[in-house]
């Protein structure tokens, strides 16, 4: 299952997937749960919704009775979810429907209610599903409505020859416990799939960095003549702009975890990283997130990168001299790490002997050697082809003309300019950073 919807997702394919797998395997033939009966009639059921209300409000409540049946609010609640008031609610039902909100909302059960029948559900099951507090209740509104109890439409139904097309309510509401029931494993889809088969992408290059993580299994990263393995647990930053085919070994799954743009990471080469796994559930909930519209009201897709802040700030610190008094050399990294975080051109408060070891070790005084960070590594990200706007936000500075300026004192050469004599830089090189078991 995980599989297939990473080949949903991501270039991956290989011998054996279809994309109408999980739809076939849902559309297994079901047996009848009741035998039929010689000289029963086929029962005559209308299945067509009361006519709907035509004021907003009202119609609001409506979709929302028919999407869920079960819903069980009063006329005030409803009333109070559709900004409207309980008599109007009654007035609007009653004068375009010919129905009472308490007619009209039985009718829309009732309806409901035969279609799960015919479904399959058992009359308990279908009593819950509509709205009906016990199934006696719900055994005297469907006689009344339809001249015999639930229990005796179900039984003609399944004794019926004819051919019964289940509505797309019941349909889903179907092929969901289906596939309920079978990842709890109760054998109703037999045997488990053979392994997986082997997978693959085609030879591409993606427009913005991007994070694949080896959720089971191995694979590997090929990139020109060079091999990356990808062992289970590891993530593996694949590069812009950089032609590479991405493999699967049998019984093999990655997912994607995220992209970074080009302003936000400077990335010339791999990037691969081991989790433990304990971060399972973690990042299987950033796949997700990152190829779904199911996400957390404040999802941020760059909270990815946040993971990989030691190895974010180790990588910058090659694009500057590091002191190496570790008082000194633990400022210098705290500062790499967040570059670019909200008030980061604030002076930075440090001891004395914190300054004394930047000026003897690197030249300059801390304040200079800031600076000097924010330019070397804008230069970087400009060299891997992102925007100036970008970069700008990316080393902390909030207006495109306040970085450009300070670019263009430092380079002698405005950024811009500097992008466009500069070739950009991408090299099929391997960097790989391996992290403790218990942490990024």
């Amino acid at each position: 299952m995980i599989q297939h919807y990473n080949l949903q997702v991501t270039p991956l394919s290989g011998r054996g997937y279809f994309q109408d797998a999980i739809t076939d395997l849902l559309r297994r033939p079901r047996p009848s749960s009741t035998p039929a009966q010689n000289g029963d009639t086929e029962p005559s059921a209308p299945l067509t919704l009361p006519e709907m209300p035509r004021a907003t409000g009202a119609r609001a409540v409506a979709e929302e009775l028919i999407r869920d049946p079960a819903a069980d609010l009063t006329v005030e609640q409803w009333a109070t979810r559709a900004l409207s008031s309980p008599r109007t609610l009654r007035r609007d039902f009653l004068a375009e429907t010919g129905l009472t909100f308490e007619q009209w909302r039985l009718r829309s059960r009732l309806i409901a209610a035969v279609e799960f029948l015919a479904a399959g559900y058992d009359v308990d099951q279908v009593a819950a599903r509509v709205g009906f507090a016990s199934r006696n209740g719900f055994t005297r509104a469907f006689k009344q409505q339809y001249g015999l109890t639930p229990y005796d439409f179900r039984r003609r139904l399944s004794a019926s020859s004819a051919s019964i097309d289940l509505t797309q309510r019941a349909t889903l509401a179907r092929q969901t416990d289906d596939l309920v029931r079978m990842v709890q494993g109760d054998g109703a889809f037999g045997t488990a799939p053979d392994l997986l088969p082997a997978a693959r992408t085609p030879l591409h290059a993606n427009d913005m960095h991007v994070l694949s993580w080896m959720y089971r299994g191995s694979g590997y990263l090929d990139i020109g003549e060079s091999r990356y393995e990808r062992q289970r647990g590891v993530a593996t930053w694949i590069p812009a702009s950089l032609e590479h085919i991405t493999g699967l070994r049998e019984n093999s799954i990655s997912l994607p975890l995220g992209n970074a743009d080009t302003g936000d990471l400077h990335l010339t080469e791999p990037l691969q990283v081991q989790f433990s796994p304990a971060w399972d559930d973690y990042l299987m909930f950033c796949s997700i997130s990152a190829r779904s519209i199911l996400q957390p009201d404040d999802y941020d897709p760059g909270h990815i990168l946040d993971l990989f802040a030691e190895q974010v700030a180790a990588q910058r610190a090659l694009s500057v001299p590091m002191p190496t008094d570790p008082r000194a050399r633990a400022a210098a990294m705290d500062y790499l790490r967040h570059i670019g975080a909200p008030g980061e051109l604030a002076e930075v408060d440090v001891p004395a002997e914190v300054h004394r070891a930047f000026r003897e070790q690197t030249g300059m005084p801390f304040s200079r050697w800031r600076y000097t960070a924010r330019m070397r590594i804008a230069r970087n990200l400009l060299a891997g082809g992102a925007k100036p706007s970008a970069v700008a936000r990316r080393v902390g500075y909030a207006h495109l003309p306040t970085f450009s300026a300070a670019f263009t004192r430092f380079h002698g050469i405005s950024a811009r300019e500097y992008q466009e004599r500069e070739p950009r830089r991408i090299s099929p090189r391997s960097v790989t950073g391996t992290a403790p078991s218990n942490s990024v």
